[in-house]
């Protein structure tokens, strides 16, 4: 058999999964699925006294972990890989009562993730809430004139989590007047001008911004002076 790469843990033992086929030097089993060396020959995990272990894949480092913690014995599988010339960690034989402590633990903790992620997502809730009031004040504050429902929807589309919106940049979160009319004028420009028409019509979008900014401006204008309607 080739040799270890490396060493052997220190605590544990070592089972190897071959890859020709191996028969026990004791009873003559097999051919072997995994095997131990002892004195350079072979053994199944029955002669080894291994046998009554379940093996466990490797992929989940916490439930590997807490196996081995919840085991008085266990072992690590290794394979040996021809073209990295080493031996490679495949996972590990537990007790099958250690396995099923550790995944008891791992469903609670996964558990409490999810207590957690629910409690998180309501924090947020409130918080996009509280936040899309103040946006909306600030609107009705600087421009007056616009109407509170409008001042709402332009708030809460403006402030969508997750959207890059404007009001979830740096200066929306702070509420700065330049964000907050930012916001506002978006919203003039796509429901209360021909602008999304003229992107429709293929007219470039600068030079669609530019034949509505007077119109956009009015409105802006009206709504900072208390006028709700434009005439």
């Amino acid at each position: 058999m080739a040799p270890l790469a490396t060493p052997a843990p220190r605590t544990g033992l070592l089972v190897i999964q071959p890859l020709k086929r191996r028969r026990c030097a004791e009873c003559h089993a097999g051919p072997l699925q995994m095997l131990v060396v002892e004195d350079g020959a072979p053994r199944c995990l029955d002669c080894a006294d291994l046998g009554h272990l379940v093996f466990l894949p490797r992929g989940d480092t916490a439930l590997t972990r807490r196996s081995r913690e919840e085991s008085a014995l266990s072992a690590v599988v290794v394979r040996f890989n021809r073209r990295g010339s080493r031996y490679e960690r495949q996972g590990v034989l537990v007790e099958e009562a250690g396995l099923a402590r550790a995944e008891q633990r791992c469903l609670a903790d996964a558990e409490a993730r999810r207590r957690r992620r629910a409690r998180d997502a309501r924090r947020r809730a409130r918080e996009d809430v509280r936040f899309a009031e103040a946006f909306a004040a600030e609107i009705r504050r600087l421009f007056p004139g616009c109407p509170a429902d409008r001042a709402r929807d332009i708030a809460a589309h403006a402030s969508a989590r997750g959207s890059g919106r404007v009001g979830r940049s740096a200066a929306g979160r702070a509420l700065t007047e330049g964000a907050v009319t930012w916001a506002v004028a978006a919203s003039v420009r796509h429901l209360d001008t021909p602008y999304d028409q003229l992107l429709m019509d293929g007219v470039p979008r600068h030079e669609a911004r530019r034949r509505i900014a007077a119109a956009v401006e009015t409105t802006l204008r009206a709504w900072r002076l208390g006028v709700s309607e434009v005439g």
